[in-house]
């Protein structure tokens, strides 16, 4: 870091200028946001290595397309925190409501309270671990990357899922399409102990011999047809059709 960090007041600036600010800003800068009052769009698009702490709540699309550097948020968040991330890292101590981490291509978000519906949603290689439960058709559609929930899973977790992984701590309430248990072994272990050691405290003292892993069972990959009398048919149809 260099120097002391510099305050912005929401309060007194609007949110263009401070995104503004953290988009000029050179490597190694830290920030502190303060009476952030749930303003929408906070520390969007940061593509430095600078530290950022939002001391308080926040609504829309914190942190969204974030690239680099390491954003805290003291408070809790609305839809689509980090939404897109690429890498780096986002922290929030409280809890996020529906699709955190959408879409997210790498990186680490750690939401330590509860995360909402949709949490992962289309996840292409972002890292989440989430402290408390996660709502309903988390990971949907994931198609990369790891989601690590301490507490419960609520109904579809996983949902069309393709190749991410999933390890829940405590209870699923069911599996979406396609998703299914599956075995842990050492080289997930691995992972799930060096994601939990990067989430800190917001874990609260998990292991990963706690968790169990969830992933595709690869039976959406493929297209199957369910009338072969059909597909005879209207494949005789085209050859006849061609004859003539």
């Amino acid at each position: 870091m260099s120097g002391a960090a510099r305050v912005f007041d929401l309060a007194e600036v609007s949110r263009r200028e401070l995104n503004q600010a953290l988009h000029n800003a050179p490597d190694g800068e830290s920030f502190n946001i303060v009476n952030p009052r749930g303003a929408h769009a906070v520390a969007c698009g940061i593509a430095a290595a600078i530290d950022v702490v939002v001391r308080g709540s926040v609504g829309y699309y914190c942190a969204g397309m974030h690239q680099r550097g390491r954003i805290l948020v003291e408070g809790n968040a609305s839809t689509g925190l980090a939404e897109n991330i690429m890498s780096g890292v986002v922290r929030i101590t409280g809890n996020a409501t529906m699709s955190a981490g959408a879409t997210g291509c790498g990186g680490l978000l750690v939401v330590g309270g509860n995360a909402g519906a949709r949490c992962g949603i289309s996840m292409k290689g972002v890292d989440i671990v989430v402290g408390g439960n996660v709502g309903h058709m988390s990971a949907f559609m994931a198609q990369a990357g790891n989601l690590v929930v301490c507490g419960d899973a609520a109904a579809d977790l996983g949902d069309s899922i393709y190749e991410a992984q999933i390890f829940v701590r405590g209870d699923v309430e069911s599996l979406g399409a396609d998703c299914v248990p599956k075995e842990m072994r050492p080289e997930h272990l691995d992972t799930l102990a060096r994601l939990l050691a990067a989430a800190g405290g917001a874990t609260d003292g998990a292991n990963a011999g706690d968790f169990r892993r969830y992933g595709s069972a690869r039976r959406l990959y493929n297209f199957t047809i369910d009338d072969v009398d059909a597909l005879q048919a209207t494949a005789a149809a085209g050859t006849a059709t061609a004859i003539r």
